[in-house]
């Protein structure tokens, strides 16, 4: 892994396949429409859970580089917040709470650490929801993956400034025990009163295995990275989706096949299907906004203009309006 200094602006993206995301075509047309000057993105591809030296080498360059302006993370949210929580200067009680970053930014010299997905995740998810969708259909959720989406989405989902309209169980499946052990803690400590099931599932198996017993309308979430930054599912294509539920795959790249496996269900289950779309633009502006200091709105016109400016870059000029 080699850091060269910046000699402009830049604006980095840590992840895995950092140069396949459509934001290396967006991200200059943005910053074009927000008038953010001479800047340039850069993408930093580290391995899934990888060393504690290899993060602490980039926030450590981030740090001290004066032409890097932030970063958004991904994949590697909890990980590299544990291995460099003692080099940030600031860390807002979102990340604090959750124990994980999607947002490196700077002021005044100071490094602070932000967890942006609470708000992005909870954005894109009410965007697509029904109306009082939990209240009126008593559905569930599944998130399958235990990492800093699912955190985030549960976070959001539990608020008791829902009311009603939040789901009557929550399920969430992992792969191995510490990190269900983790949002567990989480959930415990925001006093979440929302009953929480917490399941490793070592297999596609597994997972179809809970997915049987959701209530009609529930919630499922492909929130494990399969799909992007590994290929395949969490699923199997013998695994029934829940009736008249909701799927929502939150990549928008890679091989998807988790939304083959829900379309091959959805006139016969009923299901509306989502993908990862709506919660990279929310994702992306989220953490752009806080970098550079800026409003972006969450909705409206100008948040309409941006959505469609990311969908003219990347050929998806037919799913905006």
């Amino acid at each position: 892994m080699t850091l060269q200094p910046a000699t402009r602006p830049t604006f980095y993206f840590i992840g895995v396949t950092t140069g396949a995301s459509s934001i290396m075509r967006v991200f200059p047309k943005w910053a074009a429409h927000l008038g953010l000057g001479d800047v340039q993105i850069k993408g930093i591809d580290l391995k899934p859970h990888d060393t504690v030296e290899n993060y602490r080498a980039v926030v450590r360059f981030l740090k001290d580089d004066p032409l890097s302006y932030g970063a958004l993370v991904t994949t590697h949210k909890l990980d590299l917040y544990a291995a460099c929580r003692d080099m940030f200067d600031e860390i807002d009680p979102h990340a604090a709470l959750m124990a994980e970053t999607s947002c490196l930014s700077k002021r005044d010299g100071r490094l602070i650490c932000h967890a942006k997905d609470p708000i992005s995740s909870g954005l894109a998810l009410d965007g697509f929801l029904p109306a009082n969708h939990f209240a009126d259909t008593g559905a569930e959720l599944l998130s399958m993956g235990a990492g800093g989406s699912t955190i985030a989405l549960t976070w959001h989902l539990a608020q008791a400034s829902r009311g009603a309209n939040r789901p009557a169980r929550m399920v969430i499946t992992n792969r191995s025990q510490p990190r269900l052990d983790h949002i567990r803690e989480i959930h415990q400590q925001m006093g979440c009163d929302i009953p929480c099931d917490y399941v490793v599932t070592e297999n596609a198996a597994d997972n179809n295995a809970v997915m049987q017993g959701l209530k009609a309308g529930s919630v499922v979430i492909n929130a494990t990275g399969l799909g992007k930054d590994a290929p395949g599912s969490p699923l199997s294509f013998d695994g029934r989706f829940p009736q008249s539920g909701i799927v929502w795959e939150l990549n928008y790249r890679g091989d998807l096949v988790f939304l083959d496996q829900a379309r091959a269900q959805q006139q016969a289950r009923d299901l509306q299907i989502e993908d990862g779309w709506t919660y990279f633009i929310h994702g992306w502006t989220q953490v752009i906004a806080e970098v550079f200091d800026i409003v972006i709105p969450t909705s409206g016109p100008e948040f309409d203009a941006i959505s469609r400016i990311a969908a003219e870059a990347t050929g998806r000029v037919t799913e905006v309006a």
